[in-house]
C-alpha cells in the first residue's frame, strides 16, 4: 500500500513501477478481483445460485469506493476486509439485493488479505524481473567492453592488485542474475491461493471447499496449496528474504560506484545530465544521486524483512498482531527493493568508465601493486619465503626514498640475477598479471544465459 512511503519521498526511493503495484487503488482492486473470482467459483460448483455471480463481479471496482471511509471503518473492525465485504454487500443490494446474500460466502477476512498479497507480489515481482533483466544486460555488455581494461583490485579499501574491470562487472551482472533466479522461483513456486474459511477447515462450504478453492484458483491464476496456510508464514517470510538479498546486492554495487566516484579516485561515474547530482551551495559538484538512493532504500530493507521474519511467530490456526504487521511492511519493503533496483538500472545502462584514470590509480604506487607478481616469479627461483622477504625489503626502500619499486628491484644484485630487466618490464605489465580472470568473465557471462 502507498502509505508505507511517504508520497513526498516515495519517488526518491522506489520505482514508479512499484508505486502502482503497491497503489492504495491497486490494494483494494485486489480484494475484490477476489470477491469476484470467489463468486463465480462458487456459482460454478453450486454453492451459490448462478446468477449471484454476475452482480457481485459487477460492483468489484475500486473506484466505486470511498478509501478513507474504508480506512476510517478498519481501525474499529481490525481489518480492512470487514468494512470492505460490508460496503461490498451494500452495493450488489443496489442491484440485486438477492445476490447480495451470496457476497464473500464461506470466506473470510484473511482469505481476502492474504490473497490480495499474493496478487501484489506476483505483480510486483514482474516489475523487479523487468528491472533486473536490464540491470544485468546492461553490466554484461560493460563486462564485454572494459575485460581488457585494468583497474585496481581493493581489499580492505587499499590497492591489492590489478584486475580486469570487465571482471568486477561481470560479477554484478551474474549476482544481479542469482537474484533474478530466486524471483522467478518465488513467483513459480512460493505464491498460493489463500482460502480456508474461518479456522482452516472450509466447514462453511461443506463437501464442496476444495472444489471451491480450486475454482478459485483458476480464476486467480494462483497454484492452489495443499492446505490454508492462515499461520504458517514461510512463504511471506521467503518472500522477504528474497527481496532483502536483490536490495544488499544493489546496495554493493552501488556502493563501489559510490566509492569510484570520489574525486581522488575519480574511475567510473554514474550517467549525468542537466540538474543531476547538484549541490544547493558549490556549483562544481557530481554527486552519485543514484548510488545514493539505492544504498538509503537497500539500507532499509534489511530491516523491514526482519518484521516479516518476527511475524512468523503465529497463534494457533489464526493469529492477531503478527499478522497484522505484516500489512504495510512487505509493500514497503517491495517499494525499497524497486528504488534500490532502479539506481542499479540507471548506473548499469549509463556507466561512465575513465580507463585512462584507472591506470594513473594502478601506477599511484610507483609499482607496489605488482609485489605479489613479482614475489611469485622470484619464488620459483629461489622460494616463496626468500622471494617474499626480498621484495618486502624492496618495497619498504621505495616507499622510503619515494622511488618506484621496479628501480629498486633493478638495482638489487639478489634479484638482478634471476629476473632480466627485460622480464622485470614484463612483470610490471597489469594485464599480464590476471590469473584466470578472462575465464571467469567467460564463465560469468554464459552464465547469464540460463534464464
Amino acid at each position: 500500500m502507498s502509505a508505507s512511503l511517504s508520497p513526498l519521498l516515495a519517488p526518491m526511493l522506489s520505482s514508479a513501477a512499484m508505486r502502482a503495484v503497491c497503489d492504495d487503488m491497486a490494494y483494494l482492486q485486489n480484494m475484490l478481483e477476489f470477491e469476484a473470482a470467489l463468486a463465480h467459483a462458487e456459482a460454478a460448483v453450486g454453492v451459490i445460485p448462478a446468477n449471484a455471480a454476475g452482480p457481485i463481479a459487477k460492483a468489484c471496482n475500486a473506484g466505486a469506493f470511498d478509501l478513507a471511509a474504508l480506512a476510517d471503518a478498519a481501525t474499529r473492525s481490525g481489518n480492512l476486509a470487514i468494512p470492505l465485504v460490508k460496503a461490498l454487500t451494500a452495493g450488489v443490494a443496489k442491484a440485486d439485493a438477492e445476490a447480495a446474500r451470496y457476497v464473500h460466502w464461506g470466506a473470510t477476512s484473511q482469505d481476502v488479505i492474504d490473497t490480495t498479497t499474493m496478487l501484489t507480489l506476483r505483480a510486483g515481482i514482474d516489475a523487479l524481473l523487468a528491472d533486473t533483466g536490464r540491470a544485468i544486460a546492461g553490466f554484461a555488455e560493460l563486462a564485454r567492453q572494459h575485460r581488457n581494461t585494468p583497474v585496481v583490485a581493493r581489499t580492505w579499501l587499499q590497492h591489492a592488485l590489478p584486475m580486469p574491470f570487465g571482471l568486477k562487472l561481470a560479477e554484478y551482472a551474474a549476482a544481479l542474475h542469482r537474484s533474478r533466479g530466486r524471483l522467478q522461483r518465488l513467483r513459480r513456486e512460493s505464491l498460493a491461493l489463500q482460502f480456508g474459511g474461518a479456522a482452516g477447515t472450509l466447514a462453511a462450504l461443506g463437501d464442496k471447499g476444495l472444489l471451491v478453492a480450486e475454482k478459485l484458483a483458476q480464476q486467480l491464476k494462483l497454484p492452489l496449496p495443499d492446505a490454508p496456510w492462515h499461520t504458517h508464514r514461510d512463504r511471506i517470510a521467503e518472500a522477504a528474504s528474497v527481496l532483502a538479498i536483490l536490495s544488499g546486492t544493489c546496495g554493493k554495487i552501488a556502493r563501489d560506484i559510490q566509492l569510484m566516484m570520489q574525486t581522488d579516485v575519480a574511475e567510473a561515474f554514474e550517467p549525468s545530465g542537466e540538474g543531476r547530482g547538484g549541490s544547493s551551495t558549490m556549483p562544481h559538484k557530481r554527486n552519485p544521486v543514484a548510488a545514493a538512493t539505492a544504498l538509503g532504500a537497500a539500507m532499509m530493507a534489511p530491516n523491514l524483512a526482519a518484521t516479516i521474519f518476527a511475524a512468523q511467530i503465529q497463534d494457533h490456526e489464526r493469529s492477531a498482531g503478527p499478522w497484522h504487521a505484516e500489512w504495510p511492511t512487505l509493500p514497503g519493503l517491495l517499494l525499497v527493493t524497486s528504488g534500490a533496483l532502479a539506481g542499479i538500472v540507471d548506473i548499469a545502462e549509463g556507466l561512465e568508465v575513465d580507463a585512462a584514470r584507472m591506470r594513473v590509480n594502478l601506477d599511484a604506487t610507483n609499482g607496489l601493486i605488482m609485489a605479489e607478481a613479482i614475489t611469485m616469479a622470484l619464488a620459483e627461483k629461489i622460494g616463496k619465503s626468500e622471494a617474499h622477504h626480498l621484495v618486502e625489503a624492496a618495497s619498504k626502500q621505495a616507499v622510503a626514498g619515494k622511488k618506484s619499486l621496479r628501480d629498486v628491484l633493478a638495482q638489487d644484485t639478489k634479484v638482478a640475477v634471476h629476473l632480466s630487466a627485460e622480464r622485470l618490464t614484463q612483470l610490471f605489465e597489469p594485464m599480464a598479471y590476471q590469473g584466470v580472470s578472462q575465464a571467469l568473465i567467460d564463465r560469468l557471462l554464459a552464465s547469464l544465459d540460463d534464464k
